[in-house]
C-alpha cells in the first residue's frame, strides 16, 4: 500500500491539523459501497456498508457507533461476503472483537486501522485464506502477519517463527506494546508496519530482512534505537538510526531518540520519505553537501525544528516535506530545485522568511497553507504555475513580488489572505487583479 498515513488525500493532511497523525493511504477498493441500508437476507447489527459485484459482497464500512463484538455475516442479500475493503472498519473505536466468516478470501490492508480497543480478530476454521493465532490475524500459512489488534493487552510480542512478511500497518497504533521480537526468516517489513506504536522503545531488524517499507516506524514516539543485524545485506544502523547498507539513504531517524541536534553523515545522498516524521525533539538538523533529494513527509511534524540548512546539492524536495514545522523561522531553497511540492510548508506557523531561487518553475497546491507569520515573498521569473490554496490563511502576508510574466494560478490561491501583488512594468499577461488581489507596479511598492 503506497500511502495508508493510513488515510489521506493530500488536502486532508495539508488542511486538517487534527488528522495529521493518520498514516498516508491507498485508493479505495474497486467495489464501492452500494448502500448503507440493513441487509435484507440477514440481520446485521450494527449496519454494515457494502458493495455487490456479481455474486460477491465486499464490506466497505461500518457504523462508527458500533460497539462490542461484531460478527460479519457469511451472506448478505443472498450473496457471499468475500472481501473486507480498505479501511472498512477504520476508526470503529468501540469494537472489541470481529469475527470473519469462512467465505472471506481478501482482506485489504488497513481494514482495522484505528480500532483502538479491538483485542481479537477471529476467523472461521474453514477459511482457506486466513487464520488467527491468539486473536492475531495471519494468512492461512501463517507466513504473513496481517493485523495485530491495536487493543490487545500485553507489553511484549514475539512474532511466530513461521512469519516471513510483516504486512502493511500490521501493528498500526498498537500503543501498549513496548517490545516486539522479529524472528530470523522475516524478509519484508511493509509500509507503516509499526506506525504509531507509541510505547515501542527499540527494535532489532534481523539479517534476513531485505525490504523495509516507507513509514515502517513513523510516529513511534518512544522509539530510541533501531538495530540491524551485522550480516544484513540491505540495511545498517549508525547509533540507532536506520540506513541502507551503503549509508547513502537515511531511512528512519527514531522519533524518540534523545538529543536536540543531528548531523546527517556525509555519505548520505538521499533523505527518505518520512525519515524524520514526528521527531519533535530535534531543534537543528545539518544536511551535508551531496544530498540531492529530500523525500515526501521527510520532516513532517518536526515541531521543535528551528534551524535547517538545505545545501545547493539538493534538487528535489517532496510534498509535505516540512508540514507543521511550527518553529521553523526561515528557509532558503537552493538553486537547482525546480518545484515546491504540495503542502511543503503547510502550518509552518513561525516562518517569516523564505527564499525561492530562480530555478523554481512551480509552486504546489497548499505549499504555504496557514503560514501566518509570512509577511512578504518574492516569486522568481521562471514560475509558471501556482497551485490551489498555495497561500491560504497567510493572514500577515501583505506583499508578493513577481519578477516574471503572470503565471497560471488557482482562483483560491490567496483565500483568507490579502496581499498586494507587485510586478515588473515590462512583464506580460498581467491585469488589474490577480486571483482576486490588486496588482501594482514594483515601483509603487512602499
Amino acid at each position: 500500500m503506497r500511502y495508508l498515513i493510513p488515510l489521506l488525500a493530500l488536502l486532508l493532511i495539508g488542511c486538517d491539523g487534527e488528522n495529521s497523525n493518520v498514516a498516508p493511504s491507498k485508493d479505495s477498493p474497486e467495489e464501492t459501497a452500494s448502500g448503507t441500508k440493513p441487509p435484507e437476507a440477514v440481520s446485521v447489527n450494527p449496519n454494515l456498508k457494502y458493495g455487490i459485484k456479481g455474486d460477491a459482497v465486499t464490506i466497505t464500512g461500518c457504523d462508527k457507533k458500533a460497539s462490542g463484538e461484531l460478527i460479519i455475516p457469511a451472506n448478505i442479500e443472498g450473496k457471499t461476503v468475500t472481501s473486507i475493503g480498505d479501511k472498512a472498519f477504520a476508526f470503529c473505536t468501540n469494537l472489541t472483537s470481529i469475527t470473519i466468516p469462512d467465505g472471506v478470501t481478501n482482506i485489504k490492508d488497513g481494514a482495522f486501522y484505528g480500532c483502538k480497543i479491538l483485542t481479537t480478530i477471529e476467523v472461521g476454521a474453514q477459511n482457506v485464506n486466513y487464520a488467527e493465532v491468539n486473536g492475531v490475524l495471519f494468512n492461512k500459512e501463517e507466513t504473513l502477519l496481517h493485523t495485530y489488534p491495536a487493543g490487545k493487552t500485553g507489553a511484549n510480542y514475539v512474532i511466530p517463527d513461521s512469519v516471513t512478511s510483516i504486512g502493511d500497518n500490521a501493528f498500526g497504533a498498537c500503543k501498549s506494546l513496548t517490545s516486539i521480537t522479529i524472528p530470523d526468516g522475516v524478509t519484508s517489513v511493509d509500509e507503516w508496519a509499526f506506525w504509531e506504536c507509541a510505547s515501542l522503545t527499540s527494535i532489532t531488524i534481523p539479517d534476513s530482512v531485505t525490504s523495509i517499507g516507507v513509514g515502517a516506524f513513523s510516529t513511534c514516539t518512544s522509539l530510541t534505537t533501531i538495530e540491524v543485524g551485522a550480516e544484513n545485506v540491505n540495511y545498517a544502523d549508525v547509533n540507532g538510526v536506520l540506513f541502507n547498507k551503503e549509508k547513502t539513504l537515511l531511512h528512519t531517524y527514531p522519533a524518540g531518540k534523545t538529543g536536540a541536534n543531528y548531523v546527517i553523515p556525509d555519505r548520505v545522498t538521499s533523505i527518505g520519505d518520512n525519515a524524520f516524521f514526528n521527531c519533535n525533539r530535534l531543534t537543528s538538523i545539518i544536511i551535508p553537501d551531496g544530498v540531492s533529494s529530500i523525500g515526501e513527509y521527510a520532516f513532517n511534524k518536526c515541531t521543535s525544528l528551528t534551524n535547517i540548512t538545505i545545501p545547493d546539492s539538493v534538487t528535489s524536495i517532496g510534498r509535505i516535506a516540512f508540514f507543521k514545522c511550527s518553529k521553523l523561522t526561515s528557509i532558503t531553497i537552493p538553486d537547482g530545485v525546480t518545484s515546491i511540492g504540495a503542502s511543503a510548508f503547510t502550518f509552518c506557523d513561525s516562518l517569516t522568511s523564505i527564499t525561492i531561487p530562480d530555478s523554481v518553475t512551480s509552486i504546489g497546491q497548499s505549499a504555504f497553507w496557514s503560514c501566518p507569520s509570512l509577511k512578504s515573498i518574492t516569486i522568481p521569473n521562471r514560475v509558471t504555475s501556482i497551485g490551489g490554496s498555495a497561500f491560504y490563511g497567510c493572514n500577515s502576508l501583505t506583499a508578493i513580488t513577481f519578477f516574471g510574466d503572470a503565471p497560471k494560478i488557482a482562483n483560491d490561491a490567496f483565500k483568507e489572505s490579502s496581499p498586494t501583488i507587485y510586478r515588473k512594468a515590462d512583464a506580460k499577461d498581467w491585469s488589474g487583479t490577480f486571483a482576486g488581489r490588486p496588482v501594482k507596479l514594483i515601483t509603487e511598492k512602499p
